[in-house]
């Protein structure tokens, strides 16, 4: 039986060429739980999730296709990003439906793979977690801040990472009827606070308030697509990855539809797929 499992929901700075994100999170083998692929972040979210030590492995082998495949000094999108291996999260799952686990074990694999990476990739790596948020790094890194692994300078094709420790969160996209970036850009000032971080981007001919919803259960998605609507048509919503049960169940059925969310993309339902329901 296990007790507790381990989520990585890794960001790679490519989403324009499909074969590469599907070659990218092949090398992390039955652990994928999910592929969201965007061509105008040019970005992908792989999700993985399962017992730590093969979970662990798999995000290896995915940083090493990526590091491997992908060049930063080519690349661009709407995201901010400081590597191919942008954002690399650790998540402790417990229970059915899922509740956060114990928070120690999502920070040794952090400080793990954070060791790995600089030691094998030779890929610096700023940490967060209780320390410091990831927009933290992205303020300060190689400004006031120096990687906690790895070489002190950017890995000439790589970039750095930002790996972390953190609790479940939702990442939610809301595109605006009109295409008016001041617009979206205030909408996303006024969503941010304790439970969301939100910005407001140009996505191709469209504007977008991108969310990550930090405490899902507080402010989940109904709760965002309301506050926006209510100052500007919402064109379409967009869940970015995996939700978990217990944020979908608080909102009624009759509006998963409306806010781009299902029973069958749910951490559970992705878990029970790979046979690790009511995590066992």
């Amino acid at each position: 039986m296990v007790t507790s499992l381990l989520e990585c929901v890794v960001n790679v700075s490519e989403g324009q060429r499909a074969e590469v994100v599907a070659e990218i999170a092949g090398a992390a083998g039955p652990t994928v739980l999910d592929v969201h692929r965007d061509e105008h972040h040019n970005r992908a979210v792989i999700t993985l999730a399962g017992a730590a030590g093969p979970v662990a492995d798999a995000v290896r082998r995915l940083a090493v296709a990526t590091v491997d495949r992908l060049d930063l000094g080519s690349h661009e999108g709407v995201h901010p990003r400081i590597g191919v291996l942008d954002v690399v999260p650790w998540v402790a799952l417990c229970g059915w439906p899922v509740t956060p686990g114990p928070w120690q074990l999502a920070v040794d694999a952090r400080d793990a793979f954070a060791r790995w990476a600089g030691d094998v990739l030779e890929l610096p790596c700023f940490v967060y977690g209780t320390e410091r948020s990831l927009p933290d790094i992205r303020r300060e890194a190689w400004k006031t801040l120096v990687p906690a692994t790895g070489p002190p300078f950017p890995h000439p094709t790589a970039g750095a990472a930002a790996v972390g420790a953190r609790p479940v969160l939702v990442a939610y996209n809301l595109w605006l009827a009109g295409a008016d970036l001041d617009l979206a850009r205030r909408l996303a000032a006024g969503l941010r606070g304790p439970a969301v971080r939100a910005l407001g981007l140009q996505v191709g001919d469209a504007v977008q308030v991108s969310c990550n919803l930090i405490d899902p259960e507080s402010v989940g998605p109904a709760a965002v697509f309301d506050a926006v609507a209510t100052r500007s048509g919402v064109d379409r919503a967009e869940l970015v990855g995996l939700v978990p049960a217990r944020v979908l169940d608080a909102i009624p059925e009759h509006r998963w539809r409306e806010l781009d969310l299902d029973r069958s993309r749910t951490i559970e339902a992705r878990l029970e797929q790979t046979g690790l329901d009511g995590g066992s």
